[in-house]
């Protein structure tokens, strides 16, 4: 079955575009979201994609998979938006390690790759190899590393390794030749060599699991000590819309046990980012009252140990595109 099979079949009627473009909003917000960088870029993208897809259905015609032509209209509305959006980056990318003693320094909301919601951007239907490369490739350092290509490679290689077109397909998207397309991918691929890190297992180990909710456990009690033996030696931490990021535990203790303290008493409620594990924080409430949103916490493990502890500051944009309220009863358990 090819790609696109899947919903064209569910078009029955040929007249049905809507539903067509609601069964392929989560694999278009996911492909938009891997050129873009951007949670509410992506969105935007998606609904950009359904009013051109509205425009030209009469020239569509069933000339090719419905699949390939949604994907080369957002394809090409992303590289529109693109022509005129600088790069997302990480805290990581953007200068060098930080101490405790750092001023912090805020960056615009659009200066920072953001977290994007899996059930916003990742299919729950389809091939199961096909499911597991859109997986893999929202991961933060995937997604990351991808923003260090011209927009142009960008969309190639995500045409070809993500989505599935062939190698003819993608030139006729980006309207150049094969070689061209061939050359871009070789360079593309040599990119994300040096910057992607290996993956690691597509599911959770049983040791992993033990290791988040050892996290949790910590975490909510604070012992700072039992939290930071979970991380790897030369573990970070990060907090956008901040540049200032730590690296190794000793930083990551220090700022723990002192600007950090006010996250003492915090609740985390499990939550699903960029195919990795995720919890929303919220912090206790002052005199009883409802513990209130704080950051969305999205963890890169290294084997058995938290590799990269990226906590998103920017609640009041991320939670309600998460579903996640923005306060807890203060007798919640």
């Amino acid at each position: 079955m090819s790609p696109g099979e899947t919903t064209d079949a569910a078009r029955a009627n040929p007249g049905d575009l809507a539903g067509a473009l609601e069964a392929y909003r989560a694999e278009l917000t996911g492909h938009c979201y891997r050129m873009l960088g951007g949670n509410a870029d992506a969105e935007d993208a998606v609904q950009e994609t359904f009013i051109r897809a509205w425009r030209a259905e009469a020239s569509f015609e069933g000339r090719a998979a419905l699949y390939t032509w949604l994907h080369r209209i957002a394809t090409n509305v992303c590289l529109d938006a693109l022509a005129s959006q600088k790069r997302r980056a990480r805290p990581v990318e953007s200068g060098p390690v930080g101490t405790v003693d750092s001023p912090l320094i805020e960056q615009p909301r659009t200066h920072w790759l953001e977290p994007v919601p899996d059930l916003r951007a990742l299919p729950t239907q389809g091939d199961p190899a096909r499911l597991l490369v859109q997986r893999e490739s929202v991961r933060l350092a995937f997604v990351a590393a991808l923003q260090h290509l011209p927009p142009k490679q960008r969309a190639a290689l995500l045409l070809s390794e993500v989505l599935g077109f062939s190698t003819a397909e993608v030139a006729e998207t980006l309207d150049t030749t094969v070689p061209a397309i061939n050359s871009a991918l070789q360079r593309a691929r040599a990119t994300l060599r040096d910057r992607v890190p290996e993956a690691g297992p597509s599911t959770l180990t049983e040791s992993q699991r033990a290791l988040l909710s050892r996290y949790v456990e910590t975490f909510e009690r604070y012992d700072v000590p039992a939290l930071t033996a979970l991380l790897a030696e030369d573990a970070t931490l990060s907090m956008p819309p901040f540049a200032l990021w730590l690296q190794g535990k000793e930083a990551i203790a220090d700022w723990l046990l002192g600007h950090g303290l006010g996250c003492r008493g915090s609740r985390l409620v499990p939550t699903a980012a960029n195919a990795s594990p995720a919890f929303a924080q919220y912090r206790a409430g002052e005199n009883g009252g409802p513990y209130t949103a704080w950051a969305l916490v999205v963890l890169e493990l290294d084997g058995d140990r938290i590799g990269a502890w990226n906590a998103f500051l920017d609640v009041e944009t991320l939670f309600p595109r998460f579903d996640l309220p923005m306060t807890l009863p203060a007798d919640r358990a």
